[in-house]
């Protein structure tokens, strides 16, 4: 689906007040400049005419089209990360648990812990119905453990 966009005489006036003076991020200046590049009450130009122009990759151009055309001026210029929809594996609590079992007595029969046995003790105790050793090594790494 093609997003035209057809910016009002404020919000043209408002995207080049913000180039004029500057002080913007540069990813915002960068889209208030395709915006008014996109604009079909002024050039109006295709994506990749635009993106060649500005030096970006005419897939950040299709975006900030899309994302004014969708959910107004304000989304399109302030690139907002996403939110994460799933909840995280571990709680703190949780995160809590894996530091002190990680600093506690090794396994039987082992010198030390692995990732891999961290995660399926910490589903044996309950703590994650499953659990990656990647998602345990991403945890020790934050917090700055070297125990494993």
């Amino acid at each position: 689906m093609k997003h035209y966009v057809y910016l009002s005489d404020a919000q043209r006036e408002e995207l080049r007040k913000l180039i004029r003076v500057g002080e913007a991020p540069t990813r915002t200046l960068t889209h208030a400049r395709i915006l008014l590049k996109a604009d079909q009450n002024g050039d109006g130009l295709k994506d990749q005419p635009i993106a060649e122009m500005l030096e970006v990759n005419r897939t950040t151009v299709l975006r900030v089209r899309q994302r004014f055309c969708e959910e107004g001026l304000e989304r399109a210029l302030h690139h907002l990360h996403p939110q994460r929809l799933k909840p995280p594996r571990l709680d703190s609590r949780a995160k809590a648990h894996l530091i002190a079992l990680v600093c506690g007595p090794q396994p039987e029969g082992r010198s030390r812990w692995s990732l891999r046995l961290l995660a399926d003790r910490m589903v044996e105790l309950g703590h994650a119905e499953e659990l990656s050793h990647e998602t345990v090594r991403r945890v020790l790494k934050k917090a700055n453990s070297s125990r494993i």
